[in-house]
């Protein structure tokens, strides 16, 4: 798998993941986090075309990725949970992850692009969840790569200029240019994470992870089932982690609440709805924001203000002292 190759580092958040998909053009679509680990949240939520799934990648619990492993000949080479499907439906969107920091959005499109109007249409089960409107961009993107397989998908998805620049518009604002590649890793302890999607799609529940060779199959599934199954899946994958562990981070796919709201004639809902879209909105305003220029001319104001009072080069003999004392606690 190639580093980052123009591709940034994004929030696992729901308002990041919102707005990313709805500055590619895709309608009526939200995500919304999962606080607690049960079927009843999700069903709240119908309909649901998926979820998220975040969590500590550890190198020696995972099959061989799709970009190292030789085919999966042997039926013995299976992952920890579930079946490699080895042939998919040709309507199932699934593309191997090439490139490092794309998986939050490749995990993104592994939901939209099975759920949007071509994909339904080919579904046989009439309790779908009503088809995505894509966009122009994903529509052209999805018709350009069809019958694509995934490894050259996955190349497709890591070139798209679109794609990337809706992802890269998310990340965290930085005043200085840093030409060192480095790792995919967690700031404070280097721990790698990855996301992953689970949707059903065609009456099987699938694991979609572009560091597998194949779609992981966990069996029959229909999207009036997928809570409870999909509930079932993450839990068994959660206990394969050291007792304690709990950086994990789960995120449905769902309509739009505020569409939902709508139809019910539910003011209250709504106003809650737009409060919140109200709040992603500043949010992502202050995630593209360096805040350097600000805190300059901060700074400029209090020394101007320590030099009137003739308290300057007191303050900063004060603040010399307090930087050792900090550096002596280390």
């Amino acid at each position: 798998m190639s580093e980052g190759g123009g591709w940034s580092t994004i929030e696992s958040d729901e308002g990041v993941f919102t707005s990313l998909i709805e500055n590619l053009g895709v309608k009526d679509v939200q995500f919304e986090e999962l606080i607690s680990l049960d079927a009843d949240t999700i069903r709240s939520l119908s309909p649901v075309y998926g979820v998220i799934f975040l969590f500590k990648w550890i190198r020696e619990q995972q099959q061989p990725s799709a970009t190292t492993a030789a085919p999966i000949s042997s039926s013995s080479q299976q992952p920890p949970s579930g079946t490699y499907d080895t042939s998919p439906p040709p309507s199932l969107f699934f593309a191997n992850q090439t490139i490092q920091n794309a998986c939050g959005t490749q995990a993104i499109l592994s939901v939209i692009l099975n759920h949007d109007d071509a994909a339904s249409a080919s579904s046989t089960n009439p309790s779908a969840a009503p088809a995505i409107a894509i966009g122009p961009e994903l529509r052209a993107f999805k018709d350009f790569t069809t019958g694509f397989p995934p490894d050259l998908l996955g190349e497709a998805l890591s070139n798209s200029e679109p794609i990337r620049t809706a992802h890269n518009a998310f990340a965290r604002s930085s005043p200085f240019v840093d030409e060192i590649v480095r790792p995919h890793q967690d700031e404070e302890g280097g721990d790698v994470y990855h996301f992953i999607a689970y949707t059903p799609v065609n009456g099987r529940l699938y694991e979609l992870d572009g560091l597998q060779p194949h779609p992981i199959s966990h069996g029959d599934c229909t999207p009036e089932e997928f809570p409870d199954k999909v509930i079932g899946v993450i839990q068994q994958r959660i206990a394969r982690y050291p007792e304690g562990e709990t950086r994990f981070n789960l995120m449905a796919v769902c309509r739009d609440l505020r569409v939902r709201a709508r139809e019910f004639g539910d003011a209250e809902a709504l106003e809650t709805e737009e409060r919140k879209r109200r709040a992603w909105a500043w949010e992502n305003t202050l995630r593209k924001s360096n805040f350097v220029g600000f805190i300059g001319e901060m700074m400029k104001g209090v020394a101007g203000m320590k030099e009137q009072e003739g308290k300057f080069d007191e303050w900063v003999e004060g603040a010399k002292k307090e930087t050792q004392r900090k550096l002596l606690r280390r």
